[in-house]
């Protein structure tokens, strides 16, 4: 199946504010990508590319002074048709058989404090079989656990404070799973991309990010979604990191202000 993904975003400028942005396909799908989702600049200003250590394509520019940006991208990948599985082997790993790239994953970070739930992982999750079961208690227990409100989105809430304030967004739902996973000696890392609605029912609420993450087990980064906790069609990653401060599509240096958000996701007829 082919799907087309873009956004377009317009930024209020007041003056010259250098900007790193993180809006392009993740460069492990380059064999799925059809048409390049490269990014248009209006007006047009200089843009250099790089990868950040995570391996996420980034982008470098300086907004233009006393205007607006728009900033905009289409691309079309292939992606499979039908609900994404897991793969057959879920065990845990013990935590000396782990490859060293996977450590940094068990580790707290500035939005996912293991150390204020390392007390409620193991009370919560500790008597569950070790593996791909216990990742699905804790998906099952975060989407329960928080109730999904946009109106109370916070971009500085933590995974503790999702765990006791119970309401949020996706980077809520997986930060909290994140948190609880990596208290539990399972090494995850935060995702955020683009999720269609290929085979759900409508109505259909407006396009967005989203976000969910990847867990170590078997061998293999698996992934997980506690915001939706169902298997969907069409997932595709922007980046990964830590938590949702090594993914923000944006990054201002200066005044900048978001005054467009529009996004795309959608099969190609």
């Amino acid at each position: 199946m082919k799907l087309r993904v873009g956004f377009d975003l317009t930024y209020s400028c007041p003056q010259a504010t250098p900007t790193l942005l993180m809006l392009n396909t993740h460069p492990s799908l380059s064999d799925q990508v059809v048409v390049a989702d490269r990014i248009v600049l209006v007006p047009s200003v200089p843009l250099t590319q790089y990868y950040d250590v995570f391996g996420n394509l980034c982008s470098r520019i300086v907004t233009p002074a006393d205007g607006s940006l728009s900033v905009s991208a289409q691309g079309i990948l292939n992606v499979a048709s039908t609900p994404e599985t897991y793969p057959i082997d879920g065990r845990q790993h013990a935590i000396e058989e782990l490859p060293a790239e996977s450590l940094q994953f068990l580790l707290g970070s500035r939005y996912c404090e293991t150390d204020l739930l390392s007390d409620v992982a193991w009370k919560l999750f500790g008597e569950i079989a070790p593996g791909r079961d216990r990742v699905l208690a804790i998906c099952d227990y975060a989407h329960t656990h928080i109730k999904f409100d946009y109106k109370k989105a916070r971009p500085t809430r933590t995974a503790f404070e999702a765990y006791q304030e119970g309401v949020g967004v996706c980077r809520d739902y997986a930060q909290l799973a994140i948190a609880l996973c990596r208290a539990i000696n399972i090494p995850a890392r935060y995702c955020t991309g683009y999720i269609s609605d290929v085979n759900l029912p409508p109505p259909y609420a407006p396009q967005d990010f989203c976000a969910w993450f990847e867990a170590y087990l078997g061998g293999s980064w698996q992934t997980f979604d506690p915001r939706n906790n169902a298997p969907r069609t069409g997932r595709v990653l922007m980046a990964r990191g830590r938590d949702a401060t090594d993914v923000a599509i944006s990054m201002t240096f200066g005044p900048a202000a978001l005054v467009k958000f529009a996004v795309t996701c959608e099969p190609v007829s």
